[in-house]
């Protein structure tokens, strides 16, 4: 499906959304997790890595390749790639 707000999404947005998605499973405040450290580093397992996917997906309303988060282990490199994969859908 396209999301016709793809053209408006920045990295930023995207880290943001990601940072809150992140903190709410780890239940922390989001200016605590640093978006530099491996999702894996955060004890995230694949059980939550697939659950912050069908988050993506759903919020976004696009279908994303599972291995994305696995490519882009870190907030910061996840963004810049769902910057990329997202512009597709513009």
């Amino acid at each position: 499906m396209s999301d016709p707000n793809a053209e408006q999404h920045t990295v930023e947005s995207l880290r943001e959304w990601l940072t809150n998605c992140i903190a709410s499973h780890l239940e922390r405040p989001a200016d605590t997790i640093d978006t530099s450290v491996r999702l894996s580093d955060y004890g995230l397992d694949s059980l939550y890595v697939l659950s912050v996917a069908g988050e993506l997906e759903d919020h976004y309303d696009v279908s994303l390749d599972p291995t994305l988060l696995w490519d882009n282990p870190t907030i910061d490199a996840l963004s810049e790639a769902l910057v990329k994969e997202l512009a597709q859908y513009a």
